[in-house]
């Protein structure tokens, strides 16, 4: 083949490599616009994982890079002045200058052309795209490739928020990976340092845009800038200056990063790769693994597929399922930066542990295996902060108290609707069901919601609190789980709205029953779907009568014994209907502003508060985000909703998110939730409850510790599994969790089995 690469860094230069080792026959010419020894960049990071790829796919290429590698483990967080080290984090730079120079050598060694100083223009592009069998697009993050032909393509930029500009430095950092937090008059400051050869590190300084701003970094030249980045880092710096290779740019060199994903990645012969198709953000290091490892793939590909497009589609296929794992990690990265103010007031072992963790792709038990010492030592801190200094057990073993219920541990079995009463009354089932998973361990387990009225019931199936059997049902479980556990109950309570009268949740899920539904309303006329019954409008007289509805369930569940209620404002039943502007279409005091929609809601909230007992809490589930974008409850106004119900005497949010809205699009994931309980926690402050799609003990101990949330809940797990705390505390040696002593036996023998890193099943 006849192959023209657009582009002479990494990846084009490496595709060329890969492809000459598989056929000496290609003839393949490189062109670039710089010359050879340009380099607008510091250090390339790489991890262990990609010199392994390299060398299996280029032995002689690997080793010169390895000769020229600084290699670190450590990874140092200096904040409030303090520098936490953790180590076992595998790391190694090279500079970008000299990893070029050696792929350029090893380039010629096979007999690749290669065109220096040479500017790809359109006219030009069409004339290779005639010339040549293939176009390999590497030109980059600005690729003109890609603008060219973008109809087809079809780029998403998505241009991050904070400023950054690329510097080096002669002080090494050559003990770990350094990450420097600086609060200067105008806001914070901080740099991503690491070395890259014997006496040069990579100093990368960051910023949010209103810091930029005010220090007036967009009007001053790079080296005005650049003095007063010396000054900031001073102490860190030990005399040494800082550099820049950016000359050739006008202004200071301060720039947002682009996420940049095109839909597709091929047209016709010519075919994206790097940065040109996708890039993962400095934060994570990432960019020149994507870009070496996809010049290997599509090498590959192109030699074992049976035809070029072929080749491109599998090559696209394939590898965007791995940029987009990066390119995830790589947005919970750039977010925890373009957030970092948030989490500047936490304890510096706090914020190192938020800070190792923030992509997601390192987790409890994986900083474990790297540095058991820290985490041990990160873990007492935790326990000493929740009144357990001599402990060192998980943070998920951690006790926590709110007003005078003093819960176990930070486990809480989550609310899941069972659809098994019998005219609001719960039954048998009921009982078994929650005094099963109370036994399991769990430090709160909640009830499902538990309606105010009978017209306020989802399903007919859906119990509550508004008869006296009703108090009766509910107080036989809680005097057993209150007799034979350490559990705390929760009440949800809570009014179906406009989705109300619906089948149980295993036949049509929201839809109306069949036969004999009851009447329903809502904050306003707007039916939840197209089959749903337009619900009432709600009348003054309707509002007060509901309101009285939820107090008299709050004096029942006191009654019954329960040590917390809820009040669900979540989801789309009734006061959730009030709260997002997607079904309050009222033009009273209760509708219009965030307030207003606000206020019936914190009308029921006050009351419900002012017979519920002092010592007992109270908490509020919300939707965090409606996922209708501007149109609906967002993030932002989830703070605003938030402060408010701190204002009104609120313990702890349960932040949910969704299930306002047919039209609602979510993006699902691991722990997809967490970031909004990240947010309200750390921004009003107010205690939080984390919920959705949280399954391992690594995810609830990672949450707990990096300080997004204070509570985890456990849904579907606790399902399958009534013991799921019982079992995960076998397997992490936990040997003081409380077991049923009836079951002492069975305890004792999981335990020895766990050891043996073996089990029941």
């Amino acid at each position: 083949m006849k192959i023209a690469c657009m582009g002479g860094g990494p990846a084009g230069l490496y595709f060329a490599i890969s492809m000459k080792l598989r056929d000496p026959a290609h003839e393949i010419v490189v062109i670039e616009r710089n010359r050879a020894d340009d380099t607008f960049g510091w250090g390339v990071v790489l991890s262990d994982e990609t010199l392994d790829n390299l060398a299996a796919n280029d032995p002689v290429s690997a080793t010169r890079i390895r000769e020229h590698f600084a290699y670190w483990d450590d990874v140092a967080v200096i904040h409030k002045g303090v520098k936490t080290v953790s180590t076992g984090h595998g790391f190694c730079g090279i500079g970008r200058r000299q990893l070029l120079l050696l792929l350029q050598e090893r380039a010629r060694e096979l007999d690749v052309e290669m065109r220096f100083e040479t500017d790809i223009t359109e006219t030009s592009i069409d004339e290779y795209r005639r010339e040549f069998d293939m176009v390999l697009a590497a030109d980059g993050l600005n690729s003109r490739t890609r603008q060219i032909y973008a109809e087809h393509f079809k780029p998403d930029i998505d241009v991050r928020a904070c400023k950054f500009v690329w510097l080096g430095t002669h002080q090494t950092f050559n003990d770990a990976f350094t990450f420097i937090f600086e609060k200067t008059e105008h806001g914070w400051v901080w740099a991503h340092a690491y070395q890259f050869d014997n006496d040069t590190a990579t100093f990368i300084v960051e910023c949010s845009e209103a810091t930029w701003q005010a220090f007036g970094f967009g009007e001053l030249s790079q080296q005005e800038s650049i003095a007063i980045c010396e000054r900031i880092f001073a102490k860190h710096l030990g005399g040494h200056s800082l550099m820049t290779n950016a000359n050739h740019v006008r202004g200071s060199a301060w720039i947002n990063f682009p996420r940049v994903l095109c839909e597709k990645w091929s047209f016709e012969n010519v075919v994206l790769m790097g940065d040109a198709a996708a890039t993962a953000h400095f934060s994570i290091g990432s960019g020149s693994k994507l870009a070496l490892e996809s010049a290997i793939a599509l090498a590959e590909y192109l030699h074992s597929e049976s035809s070029m497009s072929d080749a491109f589609a599998r090559y696209e296929e394939e590898r965007r399922f791995e940029v987009l794992r990066l390119q995830s990690a790589a947005r919970n990265s750039t977010e925890w930066f373009e957030q970092v103010e948030r989490y500047l007031d936490l304890d510096p072992v706090q914020f190192n542990y938020s800070l190792l963790t923030r992509s997601q792709r390192i987790s409890h038990e994986n900083l474990r295996m790297r540095d058991p010492q820290w985490l041990q030592s990160a873990e007492r801190w935790f326990q000493a902060q929740a009144g357990s200094p001599d402990s060192s057990r998980a943070p998920m073993f951690a006790p926590y108290q709110l007003r005078d219920m003093r819960l176990a541990n930070r486990v809480v079995v989550s609310p899941m609707a069972q659809y098994k009463a019998v005219d609001g009354c719960p039954t048998d089932w009921h009982f078994t069901h929650y005094a099963e998973r109370a036994k399991g361990g769990a430090g709160l387990v909640y009830t499902e919601m538990t309606c105010v009225s009978p017209t306020g019931r989802i399903t007919p199936g859906c119990p509550g609190l508004y008869a006296p059997e009703h108090e009766a049902a509910w107080k036989r479980l809680c005097d057993f789980v209150h007799a034979e556990t350490s559990a705390k109950l929760c009440a949800q309570l809570g009014h179906s709205g406009p989705k109300g009268s619906t089948q149980l949740g295993w036949q049509e899920m929201d839809a109306p029953l069949v036969d004999g539904n009851w009447p329903i309303m809502a904050a306003s006329a707007v039916s939840w779907s197209e089959p749903n019954q337009v619900p009432k409008a709600m009348t003054q007289d309707d509002m007060n009568r509901v309101r009285d509805e939820f107090v008299s369930a709050a004096q029942m569940a006191d009654r019954a014994g329960f040590d917390m209620i809820e009040i669900h404002a979540a989801h789309g039943y009734l006061l959730s209907s009030f709260i997002t502007p997607l079904t309050n279409h009222r033009d009273d005091e209760y509708g219009g502003s965030l307030d207003n929609r606000l206020r019936y809601p914190l009308e029921v909230i006050r009351a419900v508060r002012s017979v519920w007992p002092a010592h007992k809490p109270l908490a509020v589930r919300i939707s965090a985000n409606d996922w209708r974008g501007d149109e609906g409850i967002t993030p932002d106004d989830a703070v605003e909703i938030a402060k408010r119900l701190r204002a009104a005497d609120v313990d702890i949010i349960d932040v949910s998110a969704g299930q306002t809205s047919t039209q609602a699009k979510p993006v699902y994931g691991r722990m997809f939730q967490t970031p909004f309980s990240d947010r309200i926690r750390n921004e009003t402050p107010i205690a939080t409850m984390a919920v959705g799609n949280i399954y391992q003990a690594d995810h609830v101990n990672s949450i707990l510790i990096a300080g997004r949330a204070d509570l985890v809940c456990i849904a579907r797990p606790h399902l399958a599994d009534p013991y799921w705390l019982l079992h995960v505390a076998a397997k992490l040696g936990d040997r003081d969790v409380e077991w049923p002593v009836p079951y002492r036996a069975g305890a004792d023998q999981l335990q020895r089995l766990a050891e043996r890193g073996e089990g029941w099943v």
